[in-house]
């Protein structure tokens, strides 16, 4: 056994023993240049328009925290900022990067992808309309102030297109009620929904919440929320309530 392995195998084993941060072997990060025909076109597009920041489930501006147990399929990054609190992250197909160049540059590209967002021409003004109830195609949804999921079911219907995509421009807060959904339906893809959110977005306990969360500020997640997608936090903190987060 080489002294490099000894040393990778003591660390392993003094992080798993702790029982307290459970944390995956760290797997190659995809860059721009790794990008192949096997990929499929919502993979593609997802490289195109978040860059760097698509290989995060979880990246912070300032620091992320836990309590309970929290699944995070992919990755889980802080930057600038370089702290993370709490207990039992369990990454699966990930790594953690704490204020390193991998997540400095995550970062840069996840500012252009929100500017890019936000301001993207067109779409529908439902300021003032709660999303309880509706069914909503793919296209560009504004709010210029808070955006409400209060109760029951918002459904997102693909019409039959794995590509379409969905981009909701959120002036201010996203706030989702208990034990609320957002649902695909007909090919509609959850990496093809992107939330820009002005401020910051509260997701209470038991939602089940699909698409790549972009928060200027921070991202509070509720007790056992389910997020099929990314949360993505460009200065501020993400909090995390023994949840389920990332791209199966």
């Amino acid at each position: 056994m080489t002294t490099q392995t000894t040393t990778l195998f003591f660390v392993l084993f003094t992080i798993l023993s702790s029982n307290c941060l459970k944390i995956a072997i760290p797997s190659n990060q995809i860059t721009l240049a790794q990008t192949s025909s096997s990929m499929t076109p919502v993979e593609l597009d997802n490289i195109a328009v978040l860059g760097k920041a698509v290989n995060f489930s979880v990246l912070a501006g300032s620091l992320t925290t836990n309590a309970g147990v929290t699944n995070v399929f992919g990755s889980v990054g802080v930057s600038p900022g370089t702290s993370f609190a709490g207990t039992a992250i369990i990454l699966t197909n990930g790594a953690f990067h704490s204020g390193d160049p991998v997540s400095l540059e995550a970062q840069k590209d996840l500012t252009t992808a929100y500017n890019n967002l936000a301001n993207a021409a067109g779409g529908l003004d439902m300021t003032g309309k709660y999303l309880d109830g509706l069914t909503l195609f793919p296209g560009i949804y504004k709010y210029t102030s808070s955006c409400f999921l209060n109760s029951g079911i918002l459904t997102l219907d693909g019409k039959g297109d794995a590509n379409s995509k969905w981009i909701f421009q959120i002036g201010s807060t996203l706030i989702t009620g208990l034990n609320t959904q957002v649902k695909m339906i007909n090919n509609g893809s959850a990496l093809n929904v992107y939330w820009t959110v002005g401020s910051s977005a509260t997701i209470s306990d038991h939602t089940i919440m699909v698409g790549n969360l972009i928060s200027y500020a921070s991202i509070a997640f509720g007790n056992f929320v389910t997020l099929n997608g990314r949360a993505l936090a460009r200065t501020g903190e993400i909090t995390m309530l023994s949840n389920t987060i990332g791209v199966k």
